[in-house]
């Protein structure tokens, strides 16, 4: 089985590549990709697969191949990032500002490919095989949590999916159980204080001052009052004022950052925390806040017992020593959503050249892969899926 799915992957691999580069040519933002699920219908249609479009808000599709009561649901995501790529490649974005720089275009065309290999495996396939081509990963609510209300879980045993990872080089595939990534919750923050002269403090409430108070004692919230066995993580990425210059002291300012964990108690009660501190705080300078906590994703849980069996297909597909056992990342994925609905297993794709290029990382305007990362992608992703109902019961 092993070599006839890499013999497949390699008859694909053009086919798989075209697709990428045509995907990352043509990028679309977070439920907006509409040429891009254009192109997806054409190309399984192409295949010759049913499918079920206008999901996930619009853009999400999913297509089946195969027969049987159990059905085993494979996951790609479609979306690209607001930024703007700088190397000028032949397959560089034409939609200025807008680039697949986190590699959902890898992710869309190596599922693509394994629709194109299940394809030939048809006859032989006693279980049913969902494909998931899903908007919305970068942005909240998340595509994964839309496609879920629209049903595309249903009747699901399993699902797995595959992510890009550019600290591992091609043919090393990264893996972990149970909790792999983490819960990502956005704080909005806004401190209304007096604004007026900087030569006279007395007569003013400085958002300025509180602003920073604030922001180093909500360090205290992660030392001082999480489990350290849970990590935790609370960072405030953005500062800015309304109003305010050299000698100005704003009336107001705002902040914005995260706060990220595994637990799912410590998360509400740490949303408890801040905005408790928040108003403490800056009611004893005399000034007022706004706290403003969104939910995002949860963390993501990759079933261990779902976990094993795919770690040894991975081996058995790639070797044991290309097989690495990654740490937990801080990082949020919403392919969390899934799995906390059914047994899910998460993994990642290494994508960086063995001569030591291609390793900028994901989110980056230098972002890209060793397109022989494709046919590895494709070929390992059917692989599992064709192995995985002898495993499992």
């Amino acid at each position: 089985m092993k070599e006839e799915i890499k013999k497949l992957a390699k008859k694909y691999y053009t086919q798989i590549k075209d697709h990428r580069e045509h995907l990352h040519m043509h990028p679309e933002l977070s439920f907006e990709e509409h040429e891009t699920s254009k192109y997806i219908r054409q190309a399984l249609e192409d295949i010759g697969l049913s499918l079920t479009d206008n999901l996930g808000g619009g853009t999400g599709i999913i297509a089946e191949i195969g027969s049987g009561d159990r059905i085993i649901a494979l996951r790609a995501d479609i979306d690209a990032l607001p930024i703007t790529e700088s190397d000028d490649r032949t397959y560089r974005s034409t939609n200025e500002g807008v680039m697949h720089a986190c590699g959902h275009d890898v992710h869309t065309s190596c599922l693509l490919g394994v629709a194109s290999i299940l394809k030939e495996k048809e006859h032989e396939l006693n279980v049913r095989y969902r494909l998931i081509f899903q908007p919305g990963e970068e942005k909240l609510p998340g595509g994964a949590s839309l496609m879920i209300k629209d049903g595309v879980l249903k009747d699901v045993s399993m699902i797995i999916g595959q992510h890009v990872h550019p600290d591992l080089t091609v043919g090393q595939i990264g893996f972990g159980s149970g909790f792999f990534m983490a819960s990502c919750d956005e704080l909005y923050l806004t401190i209304k204080g007096k604004g007026g002269h900087a030569a006279m403090p007395e007569k003013v409430i400085d958002p300025i001052l509180i602003s920073a108070e604030l922001i180093q004692s909500l360090q205290s919230i992660i030392s001082r009052r999480s489990n350290p066995n849970t990590p935790s993580v609370l960072s405030i990425g953005k500062i800015n004022s309304q109003g305010g210059a050299t000698n100005v002291i704003p009336e107001a300012v705002m902040l914005e950052g995260t706060f990220r964990t595994y637990d799912e108690e410590w998360r509400k009660e740490a949303h408890e925390l801040i905005k408790t501190m928040a108003e403490s705080i800056c009611s004893a300078h005399g000034a007022t806040v706004e706290v403003n906590i969104v939910r995002g994703y949860p963390a993501l849980y990759n079933n261990p017992n779902l976990t094993t069996k795919v770690q040894s297909g991975i081996s058995e597909y790639v070797g044991d020593e290309e097989t690495i056992e990654l740490a937990p990342r801080m990082t949020a994925e919403d392919f969390s959503y899934y799995s906390h609905e059914v047994p899910a297993c998460f993994y990642r794709l290494g994508t960086a050249s063995v001569d030591g290029s291609n390793r900028s990382a994901v989110h980056t305007p230098t972002f890209d892969i060793d397109h022989s990362a494709l046919e590895i992608g494709a070929g390992l992703m059917a692989y599992l899926a064709l192995e995985l109902p002898k495993t499992l019961v």
